[in-house]
């Protein structure tokens, strides 16, 4: 039998950890174990501009951060379970791969 790897990532960590714990509840109610949700190291993104619009002035900055959160999740290749799992509603926010491992 062969294994199913679901890799989630959102900006926001606290759908995603709802995501993480849907699928964790269907596995459990079909009495299959999965190892996960593994987190991913956070990946940040910065960026920092100038305050004043045209450039002139003191020297004053402003710091963007945008942080996207990881998690991984693997479980037997169950058809029932992946039906189930497919079926989920997932917010715009949370991109989801599914990907077949031997």
């Amino acid at each position: 039998m062969g294994k199913v790897r679901i890799k989630l990532n959102s900006t926001d960590i606290e759908v995603l950890n709802n995501i993480c714990n849907s699928v964790k509840e269907i596995a459990k109610k079909s009495g299959i174990n999965i190892s996960g949700p593994v987190p991913l190291p956070t990946k940040k993104l910065k960026v920092t501009t100038r305050k004043s619009p045209c450039g002139d002035g003191t020297a004053t900055f402003d710091r963007y951060e945008m942080r996207i959160h990881k998690r991984l999740i693997d479980l037997p290749a169950n058809e029932k379970v992946l039906h189930h799992i497919m079926r989920m509603k997932i917010p715009k926010s949370v991109n989801i791969k599914i990907e077949m491992k031997d």
